[in-house]
């Protein structure tokens, strides 16, 4: 495990990170989804892709990678870009799982994998759009001690700068970028996903012009269970390109 240093926006940003298989000549970087880290991608694929350097990475504010400040989806790629360049490794292949998977395709990678990526918006259930409306009143009247109850899970026990991160870019619609998307891209999705539904993937599918999408029993970390079968996948994708 290793920490590089960096200045980004004249902040100091300490991104942490792992490599396996060093001597290896292409690389697959491994970026989070919210909320994770890199250990948890460690796990899932740390003992397949033995022909690839594995670049395992904390993505700011997540894991022991520091953030003190307000970061858009475009600042997290431009950071990540910086990082890579500065550790001397091509992007030869980005694996992205949920939100890494919008900063992955924003780093234009040659081969890009999308593991139950966001970027397309859910429409909001009635009891969120409530939730939403309370806390937009109660707000201004500074009942700051029930924001915990309007909060979505993922956005609860967050500092300030990095809650709003989360409401920021929950919401981000990526369409126009997955349309755009240049490289040969691979989706891994698992049929019970509720973060982001199986019927994301089949629009993303549609819109990344060289994309292939395999479907897995499980939900958005079924990559944790299903190790091998992703893992298969995984390796006939890079074989072919």
């Amino acid at each position: 495990m290793a920490s590089k240093s960096l200045i980004y926006k004249e902040h100091n940003f300490n991104i942490s990170y792992e490599l396996l298989n060093i001597k290896a000549e292409k690389s697959v970087i491994f970026l989070h989804g919210w909320g994770s880290n890199k250990e948890l991608m460690r796990g899932s694929f740390g003992e397949c892709l033995s022909d690839y350097r594995h670049v395992y990475i904390d993505l700011p504010g997540f894991g022991k990678s520091n953030n003190e400040i307000f970061l858009n989806i475009q600042d997290y790629a431009d950071i990540i870009d910086i990082f890579l360049k500065s550790i001397k490794v091509n992007k030869d292949c980005i694996l992205g799982h949920s939100f890494g998977g919008k900063v992955a395709i924003l780093l234009k990678p040659k081969n890009l994998i999308l593991v139950s990526s966001a970027g397309i918006p859910l429409a909001k259930p009635l009891h969120v759009k409530i939730k939403i409306a309370l806390n937009k009143i109660l707000k201004p009247l500074k009942f700051t001690f029930l924001r915990e109850l309007f909060v979505a899970d993922d956005g609860r026990n967050l500092t300030q700068n990095m809650y709003e991160i989360f409401k920021y870019t929950v919401n981000d619609d990526f369409s126009e970028n997955f349309l755009t998307c240049k490289a040969k891209t691979l989706l891994l999705w698992g049929r019970e996903d509720s973060a982001t539904p199986i019927q994301t993937a089949y629009k993303i599918d549609k819109l990344i012009k060289n994309s292939k999408l395999v479907e897995f029993n499980g939900d958005h970390y079924f990559f944790m269970k299903e190790k091998s079968l992703t893992c298969k996948e995984i390796v006939l994708f890079l074989e072919n390109n």
